[in-house]
């Protein structure tokens, strides 16, 4: 028996030996560094001198337009009562919401698909919006919850079936 373990060691120790002798030269043998070649030193970034002289200006032409020939063009409006929340959400979904303040609606866009949900209650936190189809239009019905004044959290509940055990819940945060 303990001829049969002093020969398996022996095989060890020697294949081990082996391993370290193979290294050890492997380490002492030295690679000659290659020469840098021409296009090498035509590749490095050059370092080019700079000048404490100003640029040459350029003579652009610029047309001064009046104030009366502009003013139709900058005309901006603001719509106070539309806002625009991107929220990123676990499990992994994207949603675009678009709250219509005098409608009390909002409207999710998702890769899977598009609803307007009506608010169902008068506060404001939380805000709760719902419609009776599922996120891609069909039968079931969708959920969306938000928190805070600034709508910065919310929670989106869909169902696809009238199955009551397949809800789809998705956290959701706003991705700025």
């Amino acid at each position: 028996m303990k001829f049969q373990s002093l020969k398996k060691s022996r095989t060890s120790f020697v294949v081990t030996g082996l391993l370290a002798a193979m290294l050890s030269l492997s380490a002492c043998q030295q690679d000659p560094e290659p020469e840098p070649s021409l296009e090498d030193a035509i590749s490095e970034e050059q370092a080019a001198p700079m000048s404490a002289e100003p640029a040459e200006p350029n003579d652009a032409v610029v047309a001064d337009a009046t104030l009366n020939e502009v003013e139709g063009d900058t005309v901006a409006t603001v719509d106070d009562n539309i806002m625009q929340r991107t929220y990123l959400c676990a499990p992994t979904l994207k949603v675009e919401a678009t709250y219509l303040e005098e409608d009390n609606q909002v409207v999710l866009e998702t890769d899977k698909g598009t609803v307007t949900l009506n608010k169902t209650n008068e506060g404001t936190n939380p805000e709760a919006y719902e419609v009776s189809t599922d996120l891609s239009g069909n039968q079931g019905y969708t959920q969306w919850r938000t928190a805070h004044q600034t709508r910065e959290t919310g929670v989106l509940r869909t169902n696809s079936s009238s199955d009551e055990a397949s809800i789809d819940t998705y956290e959701c945060n706003d991705s700025e």
